[in-house]
C-alpha cells in the first residue's frame, strides 16, 4: 500500500471537483481501485462517474440474496448500459440457512441486526477486497447522509487500505441535477418514497420530512456496517453512527 500524506492530500482536493478526486484516485491507485455499488437509489451517478475515468474498474456487488426484485432490474439495466466489470459477492451463509438455524437476525434488536450486517454484508465485502488485492475503495458516501459520513474526508485510510469519497460534498438537488443532465436514471422505487434502498426486510419508503435514511434498518442504525471503521480504536467512532 502506497505511503500517503493525507492531511496534504485532503487540503489540496478540498475545492477540487468529484471529476478531479475520482482521477486523483484512479492514478494513484491503479489497478488497486475497486468500486463499490449497492445499486442504490442514485447509484448511476458514482457508476458513470468513475467509469468514465476507469471503465475496466471493478465494481463490486454485495448481494445479499435479499433485494427488492426491482435492484436486480436496475443492476441489470446499469450493468449493460455503462458496461460494468461487474463483482457480484453473495454471502457465505444462504438466507435459508440463515433463517433455519438462527432465525429473522434484523427482528432481533440491534444485536441481530449487527451480527447479520456482518454475515451478508461486511464479510462479502471484505472477501472482495482481498480476493481483488484492492489498496483503495471508491463509495459514494455523502457528508449528509448519516453522523458518521459527516466527519468524513475525501480520501481517508481504514482498516489497512484507502477509502476515496468523490461526491462527499454533494448535496442532493447536485445528485440530481447530475443524474438530469447524464440521462441517468433513479432506482424504480425512488419515486414511490423509497430514498436509500437495501434489503427488502430492512427497507421502507419515507415520509414527508423524513431523513432519506430514516426508512433503513427499523430505525435502530444508520450505517450497514460495510463503511464504518473495524479497528478496536476507530470503532469508537461507531456510536457516532448510531450503532
Amino acid at each position: 500500500m502506497p505511503s500517503l500524506d493525507l492531511p496534504a492530500i485532503n487540503t489540496r482536493l478540498a475545492a477540487a471537483s468529484a471529476e478531479e478526486i475520482t482521477s486523483f484516485a484512479v492514478e494513484t491507485f491503479g489497478d488497486g481501485l475497486i468500486l463499490s455499488t449497492s445499486f442504490g437509489a442514485q447509484a448511476a451517478v458514482m457508476l458513470r462517474l468513475v467509469t468514465l475515468v476507469k471503465p475496466d474498474v471493478p465494481v463490486v456487488f454485495v448481494d445479499t440474496g435479499y433485494l427488492f426484485p426491482e435492484t436486480y432490474k436496475f443492476a441489470d439495466e446499469l450493468t449493460k448500459r455503462l458496461k460494468l466489470n461487474l463483482k457480484v459477492y453473495t454471502p457465505q451463509v444462504t438466507p435459508a440457512r440463515l433463517e433455519a438455524t438462527e432465525g429473522k437476525l434484523w427482528e432481533s434488536g440491534l444485536e441481530g441486526l449487527k451480527r447479520y450486517n456482518q454475515l451478508f454484508k461486511v464479510e462479502p465485502m471484505q472477501r472482495a477486497l482481498k480476493e481483488l488485492n484492492a489498496t483503495a475503495w471508491l463509495a459514494g458516501l455523502r457528508a449528509k447522509q448519516t453522523d458518521h459520513r459527516a466527519q468524513l474526508r475525501a480520501v481517508e485510510e481504514q482498516d489497512g487500505l484507502f477509502k476515496v469519497h468523490p461526491i462527499l460534498n454533494w448535496s442532493g438537488r447536485e445528485v440530481h441535477e447530475y443524474l438530469k443532465k447524464h440521462g441517468l436514471p433513479y432506482h424504480p422505487l425512488y419515486d414511490l418514497g423509497y430514498k436509500s434502498i437495501g434489503d427488502v426486510h430492512s427497507t421502507r419508503a419515507i415520509g414527508f420530512g423524513e431523513d432519506e435514511r430514516a426508512g433503513r434498518f427499523g430505525g435502530l442504525a444508520q450505517e450497514c456496517g460495510l463503511h464504518l471503521p473495524k479497528t478496536e480504536t476507530e470503532n469508537a467512532s461507531a456510536g457516532s453512527a448510531g450503532l
